[in-house]
C-alpha cells in the first residue's frame, strides 16, 4: 500500500544547502542535531511505497486541509520538546494535531528538567503537555517518548499508552550496529572529538586541559550561533570578547584552526569514523560519534540527555560528578560497550514493534531500500566542514563575499519592492479619467 508521509523534518536527508544558505535560512533548526534524528528517521521509513515529504518545521493549523487530503500519515520525529521555553511551539503543534483526520505518529519526544528528574520544574507546562498528547492519541495508539523519565512524567499526567523507544538516530544501521575500541588505550596524539553544550559552564577547565594535553583535538559545535561566527567572525555585541568556553574568535581553538562544523549527517559521520574518540555534553554530537564507529562518551547534564544514555547503555558521566581535571584518556579507559552493544537488538525490535503498531513500514525489511537510502545519499554533494574563517581557503572566502553580496542585492531588490505603491495605486496612475473614477468610488 501506498503510504504518503509528512515528516516533521527540518530537511530532506538528500537536500544540500551551503554552510551560508543553512545559517542564513536557519536549514538545521538551530542545532545540527536535529538532522541526524531526522535523517534516521527519513531511512528507517522510506520503503518502496512510502512517499515522504519533509515539514521544513513549518506548522501551520490553517494547513490542516490540505494535509488531510494530500498525506496518510503525519510523522513528528521530536527531541527535547517537552520544556518551558518550546510550549508555544507545541501548543501551535497542539493545535493542528486537532484539525487533523490522519493518524499521527509522534518518534521519541522527550521531557526536558534536571539530572534528578525535577517534577516541580515541569508544573508550568503540564496543561500544554496535557493536550499535546491527548491530541496525538486521539489519533495514534501510543505516544513514544525517549526515555524513563519522559515515561514517568506523561504517566503523572495520566497517560498510559506511552512507549520507551529512544532517539531513530540510533537505528540508523538497522540491527547491525557495533561500537569497539580502537586500541587499548589512549595516547596524546590521538584524534579526539570534543562537543559542548555552551551554556554548560563547567565545561571551561574541561576543554583548557585537554586543548594543552591533546594536539589533535577537534571541537565540533552544533549551534546556529557558532556556524555564524564561523562563516563571519564575532557577532557586533560579541566582538573583543574572550570566554573560557569557545565561542568567540579568540579563542585557541578557533585561532589554531581546531574548530569543525557540519551542515549535513553524512559529512559529519564520514569525519568522526577517523578520530579514536569523542566525549562531551552533546548527546547528537556522541551519537553521531557511535553512529559513525567512534566510541564515544556523554556528560549527562539534563533529563533529556540523561534518559537516552540510559536506554541506550551509552557510556556516561553526570556533569556534576565530572572533576574538571578528568582526563579523555580516563574515560575512554572506563567505557565499556557491552551493553550498548548487546541490547542493541532488543532496542531495535522495540522500535520496529512501535512503528508495526502504527501501520509504517521498516526500510530495513523492505528488500534493499535501506541500501539504496545510503546510496542515493553517497552520490549527494554536500558541503565540506565549516572552519574558522581565519583557516579557510581564499577562493571559499571569495565565494562566501559574493553569497552575501548576491543575498544583499536580493534582500534590496525585495525591500524596494514593498516601498512600490500598492497596485490600486498603480493602476489609478496608469489608467484615464473613467477608469479612475470608477476605481475612486
Amino acid at each position: 500500500m501506498h503510504r504518503r508521509i509528512l515528516m516533521r523534518a527540518k530537511k530532506g536527508p538528500f537536500d544540500s544547502y551551503s554552510p551560508e544558505e543553512t545559517h542564513a535560512r536557519n536549514w538545521i533548526g538551530e542545532n545540527n542535531g536535529n538532522l541526524v534524528f531526522s535523517h534516521a528517521a527519513h531511512k528507517l521509513l522510506r520503503t518502496a511505497t512510502a512517499e515522504i515529504t519533509s515539514t521544513g518545521f513549518k506548522v501551520n493549523p490553517r494547513d490542516a486541509d490540505m494535509i488531510n487530503e494530500r498525506y496518510d500519515v503525519y510523522v513528528v520525529p521530536l527531541a527535547n520538546a517537552f520544556r518551558r521555553s518550546y510550549a508555544h511551539r507545541v501548543e501551535t503543534m497542539t493545535k493542528l494535531i486537532e484539525r487533523l483526520k490522519i493518524p499521527v505518529v509522534v518518534l521519541g519526544v522527550g521531557v526536558q528538567t534536571n539530572i534528578h528528574g525535577d517534577r516541580e520544574y515541569l508544573r508550568p507546562i503540564d496543561d500544554v503537555v496535557t493536550r499535546f498528547v491527548r491530541a496525538v492519541l486521539d489519533r495514534s495508539h501510543s505516544i513514544g517518548v525517549r526515555g524513563e523519565i519522559t515515561e514517568s512524567y506523561l504517566r503523572t499526567l495520566g497517560f498510559s499508552a506511552v512507549d520507551v523507544i529512544g532517539c531513530p538516530s540510533m537505528f540508523l544501521h538497522g540491527d547491525s550496529f557495533r561500537v569497539e575500541k580502537k586500541k587499548a588505550a589512549l595516547a596524546p596524539e590521538d584524534r579526539l572529538a570534543l562537543t559542548i553544550s555552551p551554556y554548560v559552564k563547567s565545561m571551561a577547565e574541561i576543554v583548557e586541559w585537554h586543548h594543552k594535553r591533546y594536539p589533535n583535538l577537534r571541537y565540533l559545535p552544533q549551534d546556529l550561533k557558532t556556524l555564524g561566527t564561523l562563516l563571519y567572525g564575532d557577532a557586533p555585541e560579541d566582538r573583543g570578547k574572550s570566554s573560557a568556553i569557545p565561542i568567540h574568535t579568540s579563542h585557541p581553538l578557533f585561532t589554531e584552526d581546531k574548530v569543525r562544523m557540519f551542515v549535513d549527517p553524512w559529512t559529519w559521520m564520514n569525519y568522526l569514523s577517523g578520530f579514536e574518540f569523542a566525549f562531551g555534553t552533546r548527546i547528537h554530537g556522541t551519537i553521531t560519534a557511535l553512529v559513525a564507529g567512534t566510541p564515544g562518551y556523554l556528560f549527562a547534564h539534563d533529563s533529556r540527555t540523561l534518559e537516552l544514555a540510559r536506554y541506550f547503555d551509552i557510556p556516561h558521566r553526570v556533569m556534576p560528578e565530572v572533576p574538571a581535571d578528568i582526563d579523555a584518556a580516563q574515560l575512554y579507559d572506563e567505557a565499556d560497550y557491552t551493553a550498548l552493544n548487546d541490547g542493541h537488538k532488543a532496542r531495535y525490535e522495540t522500535m520496529l514493534a512501535f512503528l508495526a503498531k502504527h501501520d509504517l513500514g521498516n526500510a530495513f525489511a523492505d528488500g534493499d531500500s535501506a541500501a539504496r537510502f545510503d546510496a542515493q545519499v553517497r552520490a549527494t554533494t554536500f558541503p565540506p566542514a565549516v572552519r574558522p574563517a581565519g583557516a579557510t581557503d581564499p577562493q571559499v572566502l571569495l565565494e562566501r563575499i559574493q553569497w552575501l553580496r548576491d543575498r544583499n542585492a536580493e534582500l534590496q531588490t525585495t525591500v524596494e519592492t514593498l516601498r512600490e505603491p500598492t497596485l490600486r495605486t498603480r493602476v489609478k496612475r496608469a489608467v484615464g479619467g473613467p477608469v479612475r473614477r470608477i476605481l475612486n468610488r
